[in-house]
């Protein structure tokens, strides 16, 4: 019997190489897109068929989809700063678009497409939100998430008209692999590096990146097209995670809780010399800070309920990060290396 050949988006990055590594070990053919400006590390030696392309450029999608009977979508523009705000959603919007409307024209069989836990709704009672919290475009902090809930809308919009499109909605995964760093991972980081004097009153809901790649095969086998499922963890204080950070690391969290205005106030600053004078990549994106003024925290239990779906414990997701840094050459010299990691010489 024929090997089923599934294909996925964003297989150089964090979720996406756990997602592609899951269906190898599955017993799936995957194809992989990579941009060419990418360095597959996290793949390589799992036998992928790579595929070099740009959500931006559609051309050759009905060659590269031929064949494929699962996609996964998991490919985005994760930036909080910007120079042209309009590349993200080129990327997010219409290249979600453009491959959506190429898959139904090649058959596929089932499509899942990541979105983010960014684009769910928030409880005015403060309860952890699910999947049927009402939000709307004028909720997304920033265009990254705009983006996102944009696409995400997109990808509705294909399910209702019969293309079996199922979304999955990542909480804030963290493990191996998380060479960029995410946002989460930087905290890890700047926490290991003594880096981490204060903390803001925030939360965020924190999950294994093994878990998370897993909902993303659960999706596919189980979930309904059209609907969306929250792929998540445990819900925590930033307090909380350094305070478990502290535990597996051995080293001290910070006790002081700067205030959030204070935050706001140097992520404006920053923006302003760095991101608008000096024309790079602020250290304190505002947007970033402007999120963290509401705790992201959410219900996963219409996943655990229709999926299966079942995470491992948070503790144990934040000390597979924790090793994964230390087991690299992160903590000698951190500027240098993540500035390897983005240059693609690591």
């Amino acid at each position: 019997m024929a090997e089923d050949l599934s294909f996925v988006t964003g297989a150089s990055g964090f979720i996406g190489s756990h997602v592609a590594r899951l269906l190898r070990m599955r017993g799936d053919r995957v194809r992989i897109l990579v941009r060419g400006t990418s360095r597959p590390a996290n793949v390589e030696g799992l036998g992928c068929e790579i595929v070099q392309g740009d959500l931006r450029h559609t051309e050759a999608w009905e060659r590269t989809l031929h064949g494929c009977r699962w996609v996964f979508h998991v490919a985005a523009d994760y930036r909080l700063w910007v120079r042209n705000p309009r590349e993200i959603y080129e990327s997010n919007v219409d290249g979600t678009r453009n491959l959506l409307a190429a898959c139904r024209k090649a058959g596929v069989e089932r499509i899942v497409y990541t979105s983010t836990v960014g684009t769910i709704g928030r409880r005015p009672d403060g309860f952890p939100a699910d999947e049927e919290t009402p939000v709307a475009l004028a909720n997304m902090i920033g265009h990254y998430k705009r983006s996102k809930f944009m696409a995400e809308r997109v990808a509705y919009e294909f399910a209702q008209s019969s293309l079996p499109v199922v979304i999955v909605n990542p909480t804030a995964p963290v493990g191996w692999g998380d060479t960029k760093p995410t946002p989460t991972g930087k905290i890890i980081l700047d926490f290991l590096h003594g880096r981490m004097p204060a903390y803001v009153d925030t939360g965020l809901n924190v999950v294994a990146v093994d878990d998370v790649a897993q909902g993303h095969l659960l999706a596919q086998r189980l979930g309904k097209p059209g609907e969306r499922y929250i792929l998540g963890g445990e819900n925590m204080s930033l307090k909380e995670i350094l305070q478990n950070l502290a535990l597996i690391s051995g080293r001290h969290a910070p006790w002081i809780r700067l205030p959030w205005f204070v935050a706001l106030i140097a992520g404006a600053l920053d923006q302003f010399f760095v991101g608008t004078i000096l024309r790079q990549e602020p250290s304190i994106p505002l947007e970033g800070v402007r999120m963290a003024r509401h705790k992201m925290f959410v219900n996963i239990e219409k996943a655990r309920r229709e999926l299966g779906y079942n995470p491992t414990p948070a503790l144990e997701a934040l000390r597979g990060a924790v090793e994964f840094y230390r087991k690299g050459t992160w903590l000698a010299s951190p500027d240098e290396n993540i500035s390897k990691v983005r240059a693609g010489t690591a």
